[in-house]
């Protein structure tokens, strides 16, 4: 008997795991990427959480057919913010699905909880995305399965009833005391993983897609740096530190040219390849405003191929009106 596991790498779902293994049942974890989970690769604590439990990992990459299909159209609408959460739990268990016959396993597991999350684990939220992936028999969540009509797993008797939980709401002391039980280290404090809940993460969508069509290379440019909109319409981003500068630098594509200082230490920028010269020489003068500079003092600043000659801001006040609202 085999499961396999929508996996996000927090307690609950590594708790849902390990319930339905300590019942003798292999089970395959799968993490589903669209693109929005956080600033940072989660693959190292992911794999953590696996190895203590004793299953396999597998990720996924969904992030265009994300993209085109579920963030802009949801059935369901969004949450409070820029979160379509019930379509896109809802077309994860459908994916999840069309790969138990070839990964071999014969139901879906979660470690979703009854009334932990407002949009997407009100009880009936849970409904509509079992009904919307087609999977309300063969869909099991251990966490909460005592308060949940008995699953196809339950009823035929691969899985013990009994040995599940039956949690509700957002208190986790359970949680805690089973992660203390069974040793659990270094897992995810609780708390909203997805960007896509964030406020000021959902504005710069809002935002971008006024000018610009998001694509999936768009994405790692949003969670960094200081997001400004010029006059003429580019996009700048500057970095805030380090990490920043490093993200933005591997971020880069074909829509963006690279902004650096030559003669100064600073921050790394980008902005729109189509901008105008205008705009690039105010995204020059920006970039050394936010560097280790002088006001009274002349910059090389390199944006893209073109070298730029600008003294900074003598404070950092002027940006603040390009800044986007978040």
């Amino acid at each position: 008997m085999k499961a396999i596991a929508l996996f996000s790498g927090g307690l609950d779902s590594t708790l849902a795991i390990k319930l339905i293994k300590d019942q003798g049942i292999e089970v395959i974890a799968l993490n589903i990427d669209i693109g929005f989970g956080s600033t940072k690769s989660k693959l190292e604590h992911m794999q953590n959480m696996c190895d203590q439990v004793g299953v396999e990992l597998r990720t996924l990459d969904i992030r265009d057919q994300y993209l085109r299909e579920i963030l802009f159209d949801p059935k369901y609408g969004y949450g409070k913010n820029f979160n379509p959460c019930i379509d896109c739990h809802g077309n994860m268990f459908k994916i999840a699905k069309e790969l138990m016959e070839p990964w071999g396993a014969s139901f879906l597991i979660s470690g979703e909880v009854v009334g932990q999350r407002p949009m997407s684990q009100r009880r009936d939220a849970l409904d509509l995305v079992a009904g919307l992936s087609e999977t309300e028999d063969i869909l099991l969540r251990p966490m909460s399965a005592k308060v949940l009509p008995p699953t196809l797993p339950e009823r035929e008797g691969w899985v013990d009833r009994e040995k599940l939980l039956g949690i509700t709401g957002r208190n986790r002391e359970v949680q805690l005391k089973m992660a203390e039980e069974i040793g659990l280290k270094d897992f995810e404090k609780p708390g909203g993983g997805c960007l896509l809940t964030d406020e000021n993460f959902s504005k710069k969508i809002e935002e971008f897609i006024k000018y610009d069509t998001l694509e999936v290379e768009d994405i790692a440019l949003l969670k960094c740096g200081r997001h400004l909109r010029l006059p003429d319409g580019s996009k700048l981003v500057i970095g805030r530190h380090k990490e920043d500068n490093e993200m933005i630098d591997a971020a880069i594509t074909p829509k963006y040219r690279k902004i650096r200082l030559i003669d100064a230490i600073g921050p790394i920028a980008a902005i729109s390849a189509n901008a105008g010269e205008a705009d690039k020489e105010l995204a020059a003068k920006l970039t050394a405003t936010y560097g280790k500079t002088k006001p009274e003092e002349m910059y090389e600043v390199a944006v893209g191929d073109q070298i730029y000659t600008v003294s900074p801001y003598d404070s950092k006040e002027p940006a603040q009106k390009y800044f986007i609202k978040t």
